[in-house]
């Protein structure tokens, strides 16, 4: 594939559709989570105007006034903030138009920086005292979308040198130690709650998430990326070497690849089992997608070959499974065939050359399912922006505008935008 797929026309298609900020219907604008919101809102759409911008395909005065319009109201910081909604959201996207365009919004961004790493030192605190008093974690005390892991990954980014980061780091090691609670030896990780983070009868025993949005993919990920930049604490080489052997031991070797569950219940802990129970969704919050790539970035940076093997065959065999790949029922960003193809080709850059080109000719097929050669893409714009996720980063229009541009171009991002899914 030498030309550019026509989902470059779809991402065109969407970002003219969500050009100005009163083109997106009031009933959402006028939510109150609305203008801080990565995962749903403007600061997506946002994203999504940068990257084009910064990539030439578009003018940047559509970037900065979506970037005005969003950072014009108040802003949630400390509790109930995380990188996709509040204070660490608006600065990883404004950190993404400083990137484009060096020397821009430099002040907002050290005030932004200011107010985010007193924060992540204070949950980091917090974390390493809950630690020490032998109580389980809350998935939002760790996790990419609402935890220190996420929160991390701004960090790295902004100023990989900083005690913050470290700080962040050294109690990532300290998670993946094992937890004695009631005379029970329990992952680090291992959370009271279900999924969701609440409490429920099915999972009264807690469980241990293996997804990269809200379990210990993420801190791999985190602790593998801060590895590959020469940030490293104490223990920061056993800690991957824990959770990959967590990885191992849940794994289930099938004729067309690895699953791994996308969580083990108390049941399952005690009985060293889980059954996949059939075709599994691959994807980034949850299943192999994720998880390849969270392994892939492990063995990049402890020199494992075996492990790299195992991701980037992984990926390939994720993408050539039909069972597998009939369940992604959606193009989003989060667990649709465009997240998938934006995975796939950052991955690909990392990748042997054999796996890599493997990976990259099985690209275009993810992409001909959200906009089949031959067919408008201003029709399924209109779809993607008036349908259920709406035009969101996560799970709608904007993610999937954002996500088709590096695969339909073969070209990285300019902005570095999809640093927030710690995938890259």
């Amino acid at each position: 594939m030498t030309d550019d797929h026509p989902a470059v026309a779809l991402s065109e298609a969407v970002a003219d559709r969500l050009a100005r900020p009163d083109a997106v219907p009031e009933p959402l604008t006028a939510q109150p989570w609305w203008r801080q919101s990565l995962a749903h809102g403007a600061l997506g759409i946002t994203l999504l105007h940068i990257e084009r911008a910064a990539a030439g395909l578009a003018p940047w005065q559509r970037a900065h006034d979506w970037l005005t319009y969003a950072a014009d109201a108040p802003f949630t910081a400390g509790a109930g903030s995380h990188m996709f909604h509040g204070a660490p959201a608006l600065a990883h996207v404004l950190s993404c138009a400083a990137t484009a365009r060096p020397g821009s919004y430099e002040k907002a961004l050290e005030s932004l920086d200011k107010v985010i790493t007193a924060d992540a030192r204070r949950r980091a605190c917090s974390a390493q005292a809950r630690i020490t008093a032998g109580r389980l974690p809350a998935l939002a005390e760790f996790d990419v979308i609402r935890g220190l892991s996420g929160v991390g990954s701004y960090l790295l980014r902004r100023d990989p040198d900083g005690e913050v980061v470290r700080a962040v780091l050294e109690y990532l090691v300290r998670l993946t130690e094992p937890l004695k609670v009631n005379d029970e030896t329990l992952p680090g990780w291992w959370t009271s709650s279900n999924p969701s983070g609440r409490y429920s009868d099915r999972f009264a025993g807690g469980h241990g998430n293996c997804g990269m949005a809200h379990g210990i993919g993420g801190p791999l990920a985190l602790l593998a990326l801060a590895a590959q930049r020469g940030v490293t604490v104490p223990g920061h080489r056993d800690a991957i070497d824990r959770i990959c052997a967590w990885l191992d031991q849940w794994r289930t070797d099938t004729g067309t690849g690895p699953l791994w569950p996308y969580w083990v219940n108390r049941s399952q802990l005690r009985t060293g089992h889980h059954t996949s129970g059939g075709p599994q969704r691959p994807a980034w919050c949850y299943g192999a997608i994720g998880l390849a790539r969270a392994q892939q970035l492990a063995a990049l940076a402890t020199g494992d070959a075996d492990r790299r093997h195992l991701a980037e065959n992984a990926l390939v065999q994720a993408l050539t499974d039909p069972a597998n790949l009939n369940a992604v029922t959606d193009a989003s960003l989060c667990h649709g065939h465009v997240g998938i193809a934006h995975i796939v080709t950052v991955a690909a850059t990392d990748a042997t050359p054999q796996a890599a080109a493997r990976l990259c000719a099985l690209v275009p097929a993810l992409l001909d399912t959200v906009q089949p050669p031959g067919t408008d893409p201003e029709h399924t714009a209109a779809a993607l922006c008036d349908g259920g996720g709406g035009p969101a980063f996560l799970e709608g229009a904007a993610g999937i505008a954002l996500a088709a541009l590096a695969p339909s171009t073969h070209a990285p991002p300019r902005s570095g935008w999809d640093t927030c899914l710690l995938i890259a």
